[in-house]
């Protein structure tokens, strides 16, 4: 069975993506699967350096020390085809009505699943000020925060849904209602 609907979530570090998401897919239990662009990269990168893929895929310094070296062979892998790790990461997918995609990048990441599942894709913004960020633990990277896997869709304005996840933020259960009322017509 073929995702119904699926969505885009997109943002930068410690803007609260995974949370959002891992409280959504809470929400909607069985009937979504969270997917994840970056899991077929942190698998690969696991099985050649010989690392730990849950520390990789949680939210660690441990990913951090590995983060700039997986962005520069994934941009590589990108270079020769832009949806290869979309394309695996749908792959692997549950066969569930809802799709989660949680870590959305690029202008590309967008148009793959535009060009592959059409009117099912809602896009979701994700924003938080950089001080609320920085509680979070987010500091500044040269070689991570100003490249392409942080900044692509800085000026991407087509957004189903922006949710402020910042110091201004609604109550989760405001932002998760706002989310629901993307799928009003399942």
């Amino acid at each position: 069975m073929p995702p119904r609907i699926i969505l885009l979530f997109s943002g930068k570090r410690k803007s609260g993506k995974d949370y959002l998401t891992d409280n959504l897919q809470k929400l909607l239990s069985d009937r979504c699967e969270i997917v994840k662009i970056s899991q077929p990269i942190k698998s690969h990168w696991a099985r050649e350096k010989n690392l730990n893929l849950n520390e990789l895929l949680g939210d660690s310094e441990y990913k951090e020390q590995h983060r700039l070296d997986m962005i520069r062979w994934s941009e590589e892998m990108r270079d020769k085809d832009y949806g290869c790790f979309c394309r695996q990461a749908c792959h692997n997918a549950a066969d569930r009505p809802i799709w989660i995609v949680s870590d959305i990048r690029r202008k590309t990441d967008i148009a793959w699943f535009k060009d592959n599942y059409g009117d099912l894709i809602r896009t979701i913004r994700i924003t938080a000020d950089e001080l609320t960020r920085q509680s979070r633990g987010y500091q500044f990277k040269a070689g991570v925060d100003d490249v392409s896997s942080e900044c692509d869709l800085d000026d991407y304005t087509d957004w189903d849904l922006i949710i402020d996840n910042g110091k201004e933020r609604q109550q989760l259960q405001e932002q998760l209602g706002s989310i629901l009322g993307l799928l009003s017509h399942l």
